[in-house]
């Protein structure tokens, strides 16, 4: 591992409403993404390309992720998906997920309390295994019972997979979870 260890805070809080059905985590945000306070804003990450094919309505040219984190955001939440990270704070080396020590977990309980949240997707091999590690212990404690599926990683660095394959597991992920998006049956 080279480079700098830094200690880092997330920086800025979940995106959700009351009308959200599933929770997205990372792990935590990238360099890029802390600097814009808004999740996967690294210009080459894959994520919103991907939200948008799986979920946009092919039938409304105006339904796009666009660029900004208002769009974004109210993207998110109109395909009733929220957004947040495993890690509230940790020592990392950049954006490296391999990297990350001393991770201390977000507290996703008054989310899943508050909203009709009945599936939660990690993006990434480290954010899954901080989710096993650190948060799906305390929720068993405290009574929640929500399936989580790991999914791969959005960031280029997952060079395994191409946006097309993206794509097709995220959208069955998706789908098994009840987001069918308007107007595409099957996906």
């Amino acid at each position: 591992m080279s480079g700098l260890m830094t200690h880092v805070e997330h920086g800025f809080g979940p995106v959700w409403d009351e009308t959200s059905r599933v929770l997205v985590l990372g792990s935590m945000p990238s360099p890029k993404s802390r600097e814009a306070s808004f999740y996967y804003m690294h210009p080459r990450n894959r994520f919103w390309p991907v939200l948008q094919a799986v979920l946009a309505d092919p039938d409304d040219p105006t339904d796009r992720v666009g660029t900004t984190p208002e769009s974004r955001r109210a993207f998110a939440l109109r395909h009733h998906v929220a957004l947040w990270d495993v890690i509230a704070s940790c020592d990392i080396t950049g954006a490296s997920d391999a990297s990350i020590r001393n991770a201390v977990p977000n507290d996703i309980t008054p989310m899943l309390r508050d909203a009709p949240i009945s599936h939660v997707f990690t993006t990434g091999g480290k954010a899954a295994q901080l989710y096993r590690r650190l948060i799906a212990p305390r929720l068993d404690d405290a009574g929640f019972d929500v399936p989580m599926t790991p999914l791969p990683s959005t960031s280029t660095a997952n060079a395994s997979m191409r946006l097309d394959g993206l794509v097709t597991v995220y959208r069955r992920a998706f789908r098994d979870a009840g987001m069918t998006p308007p107007n595409r049956s099957d996906g």
